[in-house]
C-alpha cells in the first residue's frame, strides 16, 4: 500500500501567537508527520457578529459571553504570519498546509503556491466555496463531518464540474463532535464512501486517544488528520480534544508500524518464520519398535515434532504399507 499521509492539525491551537505556532511545527516535525496544518480565515468573512459559539467552544474557552466572531478574531493568522510559518516549516522539513475558509483566504493560499487544498466539514454544502476550490484543479481533501451520502455526492459533483478530477479528490470520513464519542465514530462508513464514489479515502479524527486513526489505517485510510496541541489544559476551542506532542509521536509511530504490518497481501511463509517450520511442525514417527516387513498401523506410528521427516499429511498413504527397515521408538519414517 501507499504510505499514509499524516496531517498534524495545529488548527487554531496557536492561540494567535506565532511563537506558539512555531512550537507546534516543531512538535509535528519531531513526531514525523507529513504536514502541519493551520487555518486561514478572516473572522469577518467567516462568522456574523451575532453567531454563537458551539457548546464545546464555550466549555473549552470558559467564556459563554464571547461571540464566535470575537473568538475567531483572536485566532486569525495574517499574511506575514503565513510567510513566516511556511519558511519555518521548510527549515524543519515538514510541509505547510492550511484550510482556507473564505474566498480571500483561498486566494492567499493559492498565491502562496500551496499545492493541496483542504475543505473542512462545515463547507461541504457551500456551493460557491466548492466551485472556487474545484476551479483551482489542485489535489483536494474533503472532510465530511455532519454530512450524509447525498451531500457528499453533491459536493464531489460540484468539484468535478468546476474543473477538478475525481482521482485528485480524497474524501475523509469525519465526525465533528469534539471529542467524538466512540459510539458515533462509525468507521465502517469510510469504506462505504470509497465503494460508492470510487475515491481515495481517509479519516479526520476527533476522538480522544490514538486507537481509532490507527484502526482507520488498518482499514485502508490513505490520509489521517488529527488535532494536536502543546498542552491540553490551555484555553482555546480545540485544545482539549487534541493530542499532546508525545501522543502525536506515538500515533505516527503506530501508523507506520501498521503500514509495515499490512504487508503485500499474499499468504506465504515470511523469511523470518521459515526456520521455525522444522521446530513447530510434526513428522510421522515410530510409536514403538517396528521390524522390517511389518505393516505400519495406527498403533505403531504416531505424529511428533520435529517437522523434518515425512509430513503427517501422508498419513493415509503410510497406513498399511510395509516397513522397509527396522525402526526404534521415535525414529522418523
Amino acid at each position: 500500500m501507499n504510505k499514509c499521509l499524516i496531517i498534524a492539525e495545529a488548527g487554531v491551537n496557536h492561540n494567535g501567537n506565532i511563537s506558539l505556532a512555531k512550537k507546534l511545527i516543531d512538535a509535528a516535525a519531531n513526531a514525523g508527520a507529513d504536514y502541519v496544518k493551520f487555518q486561514t480565515f478572516k473572522a469577518k468573512n467567516l462568522a456574523s457578529k451575532n453567531a454563537k459559539k458551539a457548546k464545546y467552544q464555550v466549555v473549552n474557552t470558559n467564556d459563554s459571553v464571547e461571540s464566535q466572531y470575537e473568538m475567531l478574531k483572536k485566532l486569525e493568522l495574517n499574511v506575514e504570519a503565513h510567510y513566516e510559518l511556511i519558511k519555518y516549516c521548510e527549515s524543519r522539513s515538514i510541509k505547510f498546509l492550511s484550510t482556507g475558509f473564505d474566498d480571500e483566504s483561498i486566494k492567499l493560499l493559492y498565491d502562496l503556491n500551496i499545492g493541496l487544498f483542504k475543505i473542512p466539514s462545515g463547507e461541504i454544502t457551500n456551493l460557491p466555496y466548492l466551485r472556487k476550490i474545484g476551479s483551482l484543479n489542485k489535489p483536494i481533501i474533503l472532510s465530511t463531518g455532519m454530512a450524509d451520502m447525498i451531500e457528499i455526492e453533491d459536493a464531489i459533483n460540484v468539484l468535478i464540474q468546476a474543473g477538478s478530477q475525481l482521482k485528485n479528490i480524497t474524501v475523509l470520513h469525519c465526525n465533528t463532535e469534539y471529542p467524538t464519542p466512540m459510539r458515533d465514530v462509525n468507521l465502517l462508513a469510510m469504506n462505504t464512501i470509497k465503494e460508492k464514489f470510487g475515491v481515495s479515502i481517509g479519516y479526520s479524527d476527533h476522538t480522544l486517544g490514538i486507537e481509532v486513526p490507527i484502526a482507520a489505517v488498518a482499514m485502508g485510510a490513505e490520509v489521517i488528520e488529527k488535532h494536536f496541541t502543546l498542552d491540553k489544559t490551555m484555553d482555546g476551542p480545540d485544545h482539549k480534544a487534541s493530542l499532546e506532542p508525545h501522543e502525536l509521536k506515538e500515533m505516527v509511530t503506530a501508523i507506520r508500524n501498521i503500514e509495515t504490518a499490512l504487508g503485500h497481501g499474499r499468504k506465504e511463509p515470511s523469511q523470518s518464520e521459515v526456520k521455525n517450520k522444522v521446530i513447530a511442525r510434526k513428522s510421522i514417527v515410530a510409536n514403538k519398535q517396528i521390524k522390517k516387513g511389518e505393516l505400519f498401523t495406527e498403533e505403531n506410528i504416531t505424529v511428533k515434532r520435529p517437522g523434518n521427516g515425512l509430513s503427517p499429511m501422508k498419513w493415509d498413504s503410510v497406513i498399511g504399507s510395509v516397513a522397509q527397515k527396522d525402526y526404534e521408538e521415535d525414529d522418523l519414517l
